[in-house]
């Protein structure tokens, strides 16, 4: 099974690409779309895997913008929500994640907007102070280093992370 990278950057798999109609390819593609929110990016890369060419697949994304099955900001706001519910993943995480999927910077700024400050603080508390618990290490610097690794690797701000760590700490 040979990976693949097209000029656009798409990523794909050679054995896995179907060959469907535009008709066929539609209709899957609605019932992707409408299974959860997706980025223009995952869908028309999804859609070059149905063996469609760039015009068409570009055509097809144009056709599920305007009925309202895609939509970018839409799409962010449930994905950082998700993940920050979910996964207790931190802002800059869900940035990045967006980015690499493609989304504009205003799209991704209304989807971070959808996290509530308060409820970010009360997250990244529990999270360290149930790490804090977990990480067994007699030296204080390192350890408070770790517990500051940890919330860092999941995407939280270095600044509040320390912030955080210092009044654990009192």
């Amino acid at each position: 099974m040979k990976k693949t990278e097209n000029k656009k950057g798409y990523s794909f798999s050679n054995s896995h690409i179907n060959k469907f109609s535009r008709d066929q390819a539609l209709s899957k593609i609605y019932r992707y779309c409408a299974y959860q929110e997706r980025s223009h990016k995952e869908v028309k890369a999804k859609l070059l895997t149905y063996g469609l060419r760039y015009t068409e697949a570009d055509e097809i994304v144009s056709k599920l913008i305007t009925d309202g099955f895609l939509n970018e900001e839409r799409f962010a706001k449930a994905f950082a929500g998700g993940k920050f519910r979910i996964l207790k993943w931190g802002k800059l995480k869900i940035q990045r994640e967006l980015e690499g999927r493609g989304l504009t910077p205003r799209c991704i700024a209304k989807g971070l907007a959808e996290i509530d400050r308060q409820e970010y603080a009360k997250t990244l508390h529990l999270l360290l102070s149930k790490q804090q618990k977990t990480v067994h290490e007699p030296n204080l610097f390192k350890k408070k280093s770790k517990i500051a690794r940890y919330a860092i690797g999941k995407g939280y701000e270095p600044e509040l992370v320390w912030e955080e760590i210092q009044h654990l700490f009192e």
